[in-house]
């Protein structure tokens, strides 16, 4: 009965207010207010362009975090969201690279063709050259730009590589998983690697066996140290941790040895290393005098895999889905540049709108020709404003077709309900195709040595099933699904996502490249499409063309 009436309350908003706002153009973050006056800025402004660290963890689940009611410890994540902004309606993507793509580039899968999967070690992809990253914006208004940790954005091209990207200077690993000590990576039986990078070679010297967790942390504090604090600059930190493999050194175990899952120790053992990783940045902010303007911003890249020690519990689904296990992230901001310090944003909040937000903070501008899907949101996290954003494409796949009663028919004729898609529009959320494994994993399912899934809470559809709705607000652990009681919501979201459609370009998504084994590049993953081949080959057929026309000049006279 409540959740009948809070539907309907939400129908009631999405038809007045909602879903007008669908026909306009996504907001641009515009040049930032200049002080033309020589006023004294106003608490919680940046004095002068912010410091700007973003730490991205990968694979943490939504529960995993003290705040969240966690069994692992983590007091420093804990103590600085309790002093800056938890951000409890804070979306990413369900996978690495598209969550990475659409921070750096703050538009959405659609709009860069990464739309389905993830980049293999073994394709000729890379997020395409011609989009604009977040750190090259940031250079142009004289930032220092610094990347440690992984990339997972395509290294086929040199072109492709971070330090070509907008990054100063590059310290990590381009593939998306890989051994935490030896930082080697087979991708299948005997296509392996080593993965480890300093700018645009491998990192040969710093293969000491340092578990990476720490040794991306101490590379931080070397950077923080070297650079003047009075000059502004953008660190991205993006730890393997927690990702498997599941490794982490022997201490971190001491205060676990009582979970008997072999995983979710391990796991454990991992984020409580991470945990004391970025205590440690944060005491590097403050010795090398960044902190008081800077701007700490934390994130996980997608929920937390179950399988691999990962908790999203109370919420459904897991990594590589679009059950909101999947997408809804943990995440806050650290700042002494806060107005609204130790509250909590409910708000949405997307991984796109870090572009345009963290521009504008740097008092940059964002050409119009750029067309963004991200919001400026920081008046939003700042000082408790509603947000622009009111809908969120949380994807379309093209590609991922696997539902194998989807159809026009399902779709009212508006959508094929084959495609996996899924879209979220104030308080109700649509999912279409195949959504992923959608079990709810309560954290007794951690309860004994090995994967148990008698504890799951396990889903009954009914035959044929390839279109839900629910109402997010109302029941965020997608419990009741709607779509059968309010057909003209499913309509009008279905026609959104058509609208979306339209404007999407081909998706990326080519076939392994022989010449990518690591073999024939030193034993090392890297580039390895070289430029210079294809233009002798291009000099070659364009000499072989001027023959044939000479040739044919001569018998016509």
């Amino acid at each position: 009965m409540v959740a009948a009436v809070l539907a309907g309350l939400s129908l009631l908003s999405l038809l007045t207010c909602g879903y007008l706002a669908w026909g306009s153009r996504r907001g641009r973050a515009g040049e930032a207010p200049g002080n033309l006056l020589g006023e004294e800025p106003a608490a919680g402004t940046p004095r002068s362009q912010p410091h700007i660290i973003f730490i991205l963890a990968d694979d943490q689940g939504f529960r995993d975090v003290g705040y969240h009611g966690s069994e692992i410890r983590t007091p420093t994540l804990d103590k600085l969201a309790a002093e800056g902004v938890k951000l409890e309606n804070y979306y990413v993507q369900p996978m690495c690279t598209p969550s990475r793509s659409q921070l750096i580039t703050g538009k959405y899968q659609i709009h860069t063709g990464l739309q389905h999967s993830i980049i293999r070690p073994t394709q000729p992809n890379c997020l395409p050259l011609d989009n604009v990253t977040l750190p090259q914006k940031l250079k142009e208004v004289g930032y220092s730009t610094h990347m440690v940790g992984k990339w997972h954005l395509g290294f086929y091209r040199r072109e492709c590589m971070p330090t070509q990207r907008g990054f100063d200077s590059f310290f990590g690993s381009l593939l998306g998983s890989g051994d935490y000590y030896t930082h080697f990576k087979c991708d299948s039986p005997g296509i392996c690697g080593y993965d480890l990078y300093e700018n645009d070679n491998a990192a040969w010297d710093h293969d000491n066996g340092i578990y990476s967790t720490q040794m991306y942390t101490q590379k931080v504090q070397q950077i923080l140290a070297s650079h003047n604090p009075r000059k502004p600059i953008f660190l991205y930190i993006a730890y393997q941790a927690v990702h498997s493999p599941l490794q982490a050194p022997g201490r971190y175990f001491e205060h676990y040895r009582s979970i008997n899952n072999i995983n979710r120790r391990r796991y454990a053992a991992m984020l409580a290393c991470l945990d004391e990783a970025i205590n440690n940045v944060t005491l590097a902010l403050r010795k090398y005098g960044y902190y008081e303007n800077s701007i700490i911003i934390y994130s996980s890249d997608n929920g937390g895999q179950p399988m691999a020690g990962g908790s999203n519990w109370p919420l459904r689904g897991s990594k590589g889905t679009y059950w909101e296990g999947g997408i809804r992230a943990v995440g806050f901001v650290h700042s002494p540049l806060l107005k609204n310090k130790g509250s909590v944003c409910k708000e949405l909040v997307h991984i796109t709108d870090w572009f345009p937000t963290l521009i504008t903070l740097a008092e940059g501008q964002i050409d119009e020709d750029i067309q963004l899907d991200g919001y400026d949101v920081w008046e939003t996290i700042s000082e408790g404003r509603r947000s622009p954003r009111v809908d969120i494409l949380h994807n379309i796949d093209p590609i991922y077709t696997k539902a194998k009663n989807g159809s026009w028919a399902a779709g009212y004729g508006i959508w094929n309900t084959a495609i996996q898609s899924a879209i979220r529009v104030n308080h109700w959320k649509l999912l279409t195709g195949n959504p992923g494994y959608s079990d709810w994993v309560p954290p007794q399912a951690f309860s004994n040595a090995g994967p148990n899934r008698w504890h799951n809470e396990r889903v009954s559809w009914s035959a044929g099933k390839t279109v839900w709705l629910f109402n997010i607000t109302a029941d965020p652990y997608e419990r009741v699904d709607l779509s059968a009681r309010h057909p003209e919501v499913v309509k009008q979201l279905l026609r959104r996502l058509s609208q979306f459609n339209k404007t999407a370009v081909p998706v990326r998504y080519p076939p392994k490249d022989p010449r990518s084994n690591p073999k024939l590049n030193g034993g090392v993953w890297g580039p390895w499409f070289k430029e210079d081949e294809k233009k002798k080959k291009s000099d070659k057929s364009k000499g072989a063309n001027k023959q044939k026309k000479s040739k044919n000049k001569k018998k016509a006279n």
